[in-house]
């Protein structure tokens, strides 16, 4: 039987030989990971969010949105129009779109009409993030982003209700007119923040090396 260290001392005396236990090296004690290479994967983040953006505005209203007024002899999609539209320009354009154009117009909606807002608006939200260090101007500018993904994605919702209506009326009419004004109002402030963003980044006192 194997003998306890407290039986080896009173045997022994002080100069027993007690075991010793070593504990288990530390699972990769050593890291690789410092702040400059957590800013690079930051950045990389950024630059991947940017690119899709891009590509999403790019697809959603420079091409699959003009490619619909072929189904509506010419007349542009509703959320193409920064000025708005009135009763007139939604009563001509239902005249000319059937439920198949409708429905074309739905699904570019729930696709790249949603996956633009929330991809853009991430972005920003990490781009404001980590480039503005005050808190107050940090969340006043986070604010743009977050209104602009809940505007447009309430702007698809109220063109579809709108022109899924047989007579929308007055109301339904200057709801997603006002809807579709503000988010580009807010894509242009949007792009601002960021730009302000990046002037901040670029003024960021660089950390003193040891």
């Amino acid at each position: 039987m194997a003998k306890t260290p407290a039986q080896r001392i009173k045997k022994h005396g002080s100069k027993a030989a007690v075991p010793q236990h070593h504990l288990p090296p530390v699972v990769n004690p050593t890291t690789n990971r410092t702040p400059q290479k957590a800013e690079n994967n930051g950045n990389l983040i950024l630059i991947a969010g940017v690119v899709a953006s891009l590509f999403l505005f790019w697809y959603l209203h420079l091409l699959t949105l003009d490619q619909l007024r072929q189904i509506s002899t010419g007349l542009p999609m509703p959320d193409s129009l920064i000025g708005g539209f009135d009763p007139a320009y939604i009563s001509r354009l239902h005249a000319v779109m059937d439920d198949d154009g409708r429905g074309q117009l739905n699904y570019v909606h729930k696709t790249a009409g949603t996956l633009f807002p929330l991809i853009f608006g991430f972005t920003w939200l990490l781009l404001i993030g980590t480039s503005v260090a005050r808190k107050a101007l940090r969340w006043a500018l986070w604010a743009l982003p977050l209104l602009f993904v809940v505007v447009r994605l309430w702007a698809n919702v109220a063109i579809d209700g709108m022109l899924a209506s047989a007579d929308p009326d007055a109301g339904q009419v200057a709801l997603a007119s006002a809807l579709t004004v503000a988010g580009w109002v807010l894509l242009v402030l949007c792009l601002l923040a960021g730009a302000a963003a990046l002037l901040l980044r670029t003024r960021k006192p660089k950390p003193r090396e040891a």
